[in-house]
């Protein structure tokens, strides 16, 4: 064939010689590190090349490089498999028939069936047969099903990794809070934002207040949630639940009265929250404003260890109500009202030039859910 000497630039022979462009035997060619010339020669037939028939021959020769190797051949088959075309040889074979899965589908019989033919066609296996007057899958077909549960699986997983993605929902929250909070206040929500945003990395660390707030500002943590009052000029401070206070004793204490007063409490040895906690200050100024200063016999710096002792009757305690509001979270314990109410105000504490980002904006959300549950 005469090339065309105006436009030397589509000629393939001419731009490889210059450097420019690879043939399309070399492009097609899997890279194996060998030049494509040294794979060709075991492949029967030739390749030819025209200025007009590029596309052709480029066909033509990935074809020879899928027939010289059948690992190839596998490969293009997998990667042109159609997800529908699998999903309709399922309803099929669940329907026993091509007109049940052509309705189910909303597609017309010939449809179904030319989507079943074509899949048999590229697997180059039988796929289905009539065992009286249902369709049935053969072995084959029986192998394929089994591997397209776990295709169904396998895409499922993917879409619900990428959904967090394509929400913007990932990345990592830095929280800090009391360790009663943290124990008894946060873990649901922070099972329910895991399932829905896999993606979202939350980080919960503990502390007292002041350090917590100091934290945030310094930009170490994203959020906390502390007791109030708290300030920080840099903060914005929003109440968020209220939480009342209660007298606990071990469960083998003879019967309490209804409700606990300062003057019945005060005879009696107390294990409290060591001094310089906010949880502290409350419990000092309730017993003050009844005009008692108490001496207590433990001072301990985990909730969970006060419970311990008093459930072992080492004395009472006086703690928030989420602490014991479970069940399983006061065994050995009796919880008794305080005469005089006592409660404290958990908040949110933000730096005020915070940017709230979908991450954060889903934490904010959760927690002001806690409000309503």
């Amino acid at each position: 064939m005469r090339q065309d000497r105006a436009a030397p630039a589509r000629n393939w022979k001419y731009r490889a010689a210059r450097g420019q462009r690879k043939s399309p035997v070399q492009r097609a060619c899997h890279r194996r590190g060998r030049h494509a010339g040294q794979r060709l020669k075991s492949c029967p037939g030739s390749v030819r090349m025209s200025v007009n028939g590029r596309n052709h021959a480029a066909h033509h020769a990935i074809k020879k490089a899928m027939i010289c190797h059948p690992q190839h051949k596998k490969y293009f088959v997998m990667r042109r498999l159609n997800l529908n075309h699998l999903h309709t040889f399922a309803l099929v074979i669940a329907h026993g028939s091509f007109s049940a899965a052509a309705e189910r589908l909303h597609l017309t019989q010939p449809a179904v069936s030319l989507q079943v033919r074509q899949l048999e066609d590229q697997l180059k296996l039988q796929l289905i047969e009539r065992v009286g007057k249902r369709l049935k899958p053969t072995s084959a077909g029986n192998v394929l099903l089994e591997h397209i549960a776990r295709i169904d699986a396998v895409v499922e997983d993917a879409l619900q990794e990428l959904s967090s993605h394509a929400s913007g929902i990932a990345g990592k929250i830095a929280i800090g809070t009391g360790a009663t909070a943290c124990i008894h206040l946060l873990p649901p929500m922070l099972q329910a934002l895991r399932r829905r945003f896999p993606e979202l990395d939350v980080r919960v660390s503990t502390g007292n207040t002041d350090g917590i707030l100091k934290a945030v500002e310094e930009n170490l943590l994203d959020l906390a949630l502390v007791t109030l009052p708290a300030s920080g000029r840099s903060l914005h401070i929003t109440p968020l639940i209220e939480d009342e206070f209660v007298a606990i004793f071990a469960s083998s204490q003879r019967p309490m009265p209804a409700h606990m007063t300062p003057e019945r409490l005060s005879g009696q040895p107390l294990v409290v929250f060591e001094a310089g906690s906010s949880t502290r200050l409350l419990i000092d100024e309730w017993f003050l404003r009844a005009g008692i200063r108490v001496k207590p016999v433990m001072e301990l710096g985990s909730i969970e260890a006060i419970k311990e002792m008093v459930a072992a009757d080492l004395g009472y305690s006086i703690v928030p109500r989420m602490a014991v509001a479970a069940l399983h979270h006061r065994r050995g314990l009796q919880m008794l009202p305080l005469a005089t109410a006592l409660s404290r105000t958990l908040g949110i504490a933000l730096r005020q030039d915070k940017p709230v980002s979908k991450a954060l904006r889903q934490v904010l959300d959760a927690l002001q859910d806690l409000k309503r549950s």
